[in-house]
């Protein structure tokens, strides 16, 4: 796993030692490898004879390692004292520090994504992609992250500064940068993890996830705001006005408009230009090929950015939700893109 204290221990000491490993598999929850939790990391070692042994914890594997491949150096040697308690010291200090990109990058890496589940028919590479790259390097995690929520098989070859491998990589691509990949399932070789990012979640998911910041945000700001946007939904729409049969009419009218476009086409999505939640919304439906009508309130629910606030009040009656987006299947709606029934993200991952 990616997001692992254990597997990062294990990552670095293959850097350190410069090697390739030859297959890294994806084990973590809904992995298409059943392996038992306790089990990461395991690495299969396969001897020159052919047999096969298996280490399981970064103990044991670590231990292998150094044995292996470490050169042994004189300063390795223990000269006691203030040198012992220093390098003591250091380690608990690694220890420690191991624990900060795994809370900084906290939910990534860690489990396979809804667009890539097994319950998906999505395609898989027959051979395993090759990734140059190197554990220090928040670039190459990035990819790494993504190889592991898309429970892609991978070649993982170190280029770590001062690796002779860089110059491989240069002979290939005219560049040493890392991350590096390369598919020799469509032929296709690229850096820049950005780009790397989108071509795997284009090739080989179902669609591109939304940001997991956005929905951790989602989770604690939406059932607060709810209540909030439901009082004040009417108010802004003109529900306080003296003449009651206008507004009612007025909202009637809205509530037609909404039901003539949502018959309009099979998916609408209602918006604001500004809302971080719509514009991931859109950028899911693109990324999974579904094709849309997009109805913009505005630019935000707050009072002068909002184009129609009677509109949004006739959402509020015939969904019971005001905030956007609201996005509407076959004529109904199913919420906006974490929450609903299911809501987008659910939806998409369950392939309903």
């Amino acid at each position: 796993m990616e997001n692992s204290r254990e597997c990062r221990f294990v990552r670095e000491r293959i850097t350190e030692l410069d090697l390739v490993v030859s297959t890294v598999i994806p084990a973590c929850p809904n992995s298409r490898t059943v392996l038992e939790a306790s089990a990461v990391p395991m690495m299969i070692i396969e001897s020159s004879n052919g047999e096969e042994s298996t280490l399981e914890g970064s103990d044991a594997i670590l231990r292998f390692l150094d044995a292996e491949f470490k050169v042994k150096d004189i300063t390795d040697e223990s000269q006691g004292g203030e040198e012992d308690l220093a390098g003591e010291l250091l380690s608990k200090a690694d220890d420690v520090l191991v624990f900060v990109p795994g809370i900084l990058r906290a939910g990534r890496g860690s489990k396979v994504c809804g667009a890539a589940s097994s319950s998906l028919d999505v395609p898989r590479p027959e051979k395993p992609l090759v990734l140059y790259s190197y554990e220090g390097n928040q670039f190459c995690r990035l990819v790494r992250e993504v190889l592991t929520e898309l429970d892609i098989v991978y070649e993982l070859r170190s280029a770590g500064k001062g690796s002779p491998r860089r110059e491989e990589l240069a002979s290939i691509s005219g560049s040493s940068q890392c991350p590096y990949l390369i598919d020799p399932n469509t032929g296709i070789n690229m850096a820049e993890s950005k780009d790397i990012i989108e071509y795997l979640y284009k090739t080989y998911a179902d669609f591109t996830p939304p940001s997991e910041l956005l929905k951790s945000v989602s989770g604690v700001v939406t059932p607060l705001l709810k209540p909030v946007y439901k009082a004040i939904t009417p108010l802004q729409a003109g529900s306080s006005r003296e003449n009651e049969f206008e507004y009612k009419s007025e909202l009637a009218e809205a509530k037609a408009k909404i039901f003539d476009e949502i018959a309009s086409a099979p998916v609408v999505i209602y918006t604001y230009s500004l809302s971080p939640f719509c514009t991931e919304a859109t950028a899911l439906l693109d990324s999974a090929g579904v094709s849309y009508e997009e109805v913009s309130l505005g630019k935000e629910w707050i009072p002068g950015l909002i184009d129609d606030p009677l509109k949004r009040a006739a959402l509020l009656e015939i969904t019971g939700s005001s905030s956007l987006p609201n996005i509407f299947v076959g004529g109904n709606s199913i919420g906006g893109l974490f929450s609903g029934n299911p809501g987008l993200l659910a939806a998409l991952e369950s392939g309903s």
